[in-house]
């Protein structure tokens, strides 16, 4: 199996300092900030955000495998990660994660797709590191149905 590689660069103090994140592949290299991370409305991105995408996205993949295995592969699947932030008495963490997922699937019934989105959403390799968070929920639309 493959093994990738991210970079983050932090310089500074906490609310005055600055970041960068970056991948191997050198598809990304981004800027963040506490505002970015924190505030609304603050230009950059943030660790959250990059968890809930790559969430996203390794969930997408894994149902489509998954309907492409079962015989009913997807024209698309459009998945979307809402990444909550709590605190405790430790600190901050992520208290739950949305995804909501859009699968235009030709032939599969809504129940079919319901039980592949479940399958996934506990398989994917990214649920499976994030086994730790309290609460991941899960909204599957067929699309067109």
């Amino acid at each position: 199996m493959a093994t990738n590689t991210g970079t983050a660069t932090w310089e500074g103090g906490l609310k005055s300092g600055k970041g960068t994140v970056s991948t191997q592949s050198g598809t990304l290299d981004a800027r963040f900030s506490f505002g970015s991370r924190f505030e609304e409305g603050t230009t950059g991105t943030n660790p959250e955000e990059l968890i809930g995408a790559a969430h996203a996205g390794c969930f997408s993949m894994f149902l489509s495998s998954l309907l492409e295995n079962a015989g009913t592969p997807a024209t698309s699947v459009r998945t979307e990660a809402k990444i909550t932030l709590g605190k405790d008495d430790t600190g901050p963490f992520i208290s739950k994660i949305e995804l909501t997922t859009e699968a235009d699937v030709p032939g599969i019934s809504n129940d079919d797709l319901q039980q592949l989105a479940q399958k996934a959403k506990e398989g994917c390799p990214i649920s499976r590191a994030l086994a730790s968070v309290p609460e991941i929920t899960l909204k599957t639309t067929l699309k067109g149905a």
